[in-house]
């Protein structure tokens, strides 16, 4: 996980998580419209998954 990706999750998380599926990128987005907060700590969790 790059510093990059870590500052862009933070001021818009959808757009971190763009390159890992259209599902990941819907759920950070829905969460992100719920609430800021909500949104970057799964796009932070996604980011930070080795499995994918």
């Amino acid at each position: 996980m790059s510093v990059w990706r870590v500052l862009l999750s933070i001021l818009f998380p959808p757009l971190a998580v763009i390159d890992k599926g259209c599902g990941s990128v819907l759920i950070v987005l829905i969460l992100t419209v719920a609430g800021w907060i909500p949104g970057v700590i799964a796009a932070l969790i996604i980011l930070n998954n080795p499995d994918r």
